[in-house]
């Protein structure tokens, strides 16, 4: 592979087993999950497994049917095992995943989701890349020791978010590094974690390093107990998963919605329930200045596209679903399928992003701005402050409070193209201005197994 310049001197720590404080930690963990499991067992059954669409999916992730797919994993080495939760997880993770297929072309690479919808997303965007698409197991004791022993990663690296004690401790005791990557604290679960350090402290000692996005998370993981020295503020994923975007993905352009290039259009993505109802009445209102304006709407839940479609139709609006054949009038597209969101920006003249006028967090804005598209947000932008902050310092984006100041920044925006693509630009180069952060985690992932190959030896 090509050689990465180290990112830090920073000392790499191996995980080391037998800490009491953990042992203790695991066992009422252990003793809890058990009593849980026993209490809550019938219930369990029936949600989890008699409904065919689940049952499989358990099944797996108890280890049934794990040897197989184990052997067909290539010899390859150094063998990396990467996790993601959801679908935001998976995106920021598939230019790492990338990366390192480049950087280590005769690795094997292992990759898993928590949710069906991160798996589902996982086998559109990474199946050319990874090696195998695993089950992630059930945080049982036995069950995780056995898909550690049989996947055997030299590398496992978990992105943002998911920790299970369980897991976190095989890793330990399987001697397997573990690195924290795109790790975010915000300052309420900072306060919630703080008041739990005892608890949480020892779910970080499993890592070898944590990688932040920016330095405010940093400070806030080593305010936890995490040693300064393992925590690398090396950037936001998110930067890198937003390019590089081409113009036309899969057949999404215009002309395939039968868009006119005159026609502007508005994208409202990740919207969540409480925000249609408003994105939709504003765009009533800006129909009658802009008739030909049209509207994207695509709902965080794409299971929740027929009660979007409603509000469309309860608006007095044309509208139709992405999947389904289109009404020859309408004005109102519904997205309702999983991982286009980012190709759909591409379409749209400006974007607003949801979860963010409901107390939702907000969701990430860079998919929009990476194409150059100016965006708009409310004010609970919680779990991108920094990324919005960015963006609105920079004249790529602004914060709007309610839908009266929703309706004021379109229709200025609407009516002044040069202002409306000068803000598309500056979102688009803050993007851009992020282009290396690939590069410092690969720096940091062989600086790891570099340590590793030195330590005491191999996990096997």
């Amino acid at each position: 592979m090509a050689q990465q310049r180290p990112v830090t001197q920073k000392k790499i720590r191996r995980p080391r087993a037998g800490v009491r404080k953990t042992s203790l930690m695991i066992f009422l963990y252990n003793l809890v999950l058990v009593a849980g499991l026993i209490l809550f067992l019938p219930l369990l059954f029936v949600k989890a497994f008699v409904p065919r669409k689940y049952r499989g999916r358990m099944l797996a992730r108890l280890g049934f049917g794990l040897a197989p797919l184990s052997r067909n994993l290539p010899g390859g080495r150094p063998r990396f095992w990467i996790h993601a939760l959801s679908v935001g997880e998976v995106t920021s993770a598939v230019p790492l995943v990338k990366g390192i297929r480049q950087a280590y072309p005769n690795s094997a690479l292992i990759f898993s989701a928590a949710t069906m919808t991160g798996e589902t997303l996982a086998r559109q965007t990474l199946a050319a890349d990874v090696d195998l698409l695993a089950p992630f197991p059930l945080d049982f004791y036995g069950t995780v020791t056995r898909f550690q022993r049989c996947l055997a990663p030299d590398l496992f690296i978990l992105v943002e978010t998911d920790f299970w004690p369980n897991f976190l401790h095989g890793l330990k005791q399987q001697r397997i590094p573990a690195l924290l990557v795109n790790g975010r604290i915000s300052a309420r679960s900072h306060d919630y974690y703080k008041k739990l350090r005892f608890l949480f402290q020892p779910l970080f000692s499993a890592f070898a390093a944590i990688s932040t996005q920016t330095a405010t998370d940093a400070a806030r993981m080593t305010d936890l107990g995490v040693p300064p020295n393992l925590v690398h503020p090396l950037g936001n994923l998110k930067y890198a998963a937003a390019l590089p975007r081409p113009a036309v993905q899969d057949g999404i352009s215009r002309a395939a919605f039968g868009i006119p290039a005159t026609h502007p259009v508005l994208l409202a993505g990740s919207t969540h329930a409480g925000e249609e109802k408003i994105i939709l009445a504003v765009y009533s209102r800006l129909r009658q200045l802009f008739p030909q304006l049209r509207l994207i709407l695509a709902p965080r839940h794409p299971a929740r596209n027929t009660a979007v479609l409603a509000a469309a139709h309860a608006a007095g609006l044309v509208a139709g679903r992405r999947s389904a054949t289109l009404p020859q009038d309408y004005t109102v597209l519904v997205l309702d399928t999983i991982g286009e969101l980012a190709a759909f920006y591409s379409l749209c003249d400006l974007a607003f992003i949801g979860g963010s006028l409901v107390a939702a967090g907000g969701h990430n804005p860079l998919e929009a701005a990476a194409v150059d598209r100016p965006v708009l947000f409310g004010p609970h932008m919680e779990d991108f402050q920094e990324i919005a902050a960015e963006l609105v310092n920079r004249g790529g984006g602004r914060q709007v409070n309610d839908s009266e100041e929703l309706f004021n920044a379109l229709q200025e925006w609407l009516t002044d193209v040069d202002a409306r693509q000068r803000a598309g630009q500056a979102a688009g180069d803050l993007v851009r201005s992020h282009g290396d952060i690939i590069a410092r985690h690969l720096a940091l992932i062989q600086e790891i197994l570099a340590h590793d190959r030195t330590g005491a030896g191999s996990h096997g």
